[in-house]
C-alpha cells in the first residue's frame, strides 16, 4: 500500500514499493480541480514492465480497446459508478 504524506507546500507525495519504486508528486493547481502529477519516466516504465504492460496480451488488448473507440463502441462517463447501472 503507498504511503501518503501531506507536504507543507500541499503536494501529496506517494511512494511505491511494488517490485520496482516509483516517487509520484501530486500538486494541487490553484483555482480549480485540476492536479499536476510528476514522476521519473524511467521508473514508470520499469513499473510497468513489472506489472506486465508490454507483454503481448495487454498490447492486443489496448489495440482492441482503440479499435472499440474508433467504432464508437464506447460511452462517455463522468464516474465509474455509472457502470455500475
Amino acid at each position: 500500500m503507498p504511503a501518503v504524506f501531506n507536504l507543507p507546500d500541499n503536494q501529496l507525495y506517494a511512494n511505491i514499493s511494488i517490485m520496482a519504486s516509483l516517487n509520484i508528486t501530486i500538486s494541487p493547481r490553484a483555482g480549480n480541480k485540476k492536479l499536476t502529477v510528476e514522476l521519473d519516466a524511467g521508473k514508470l516504465e520499469k513499473l510497468a514492465a513489472n506489472f506486465g504492460f508490454f507483454s503481448d496480451e495487454f498490447l492486443r488488448s489496448i489495440e482492441r480497446a482503440e479499435n472499440d473507440h474508433k467504432s464508437n463502441r464506447t460511452k462517455k462517463i463522468k464516474s465509474l459508478r455509472q457502470l455500475r447501472k
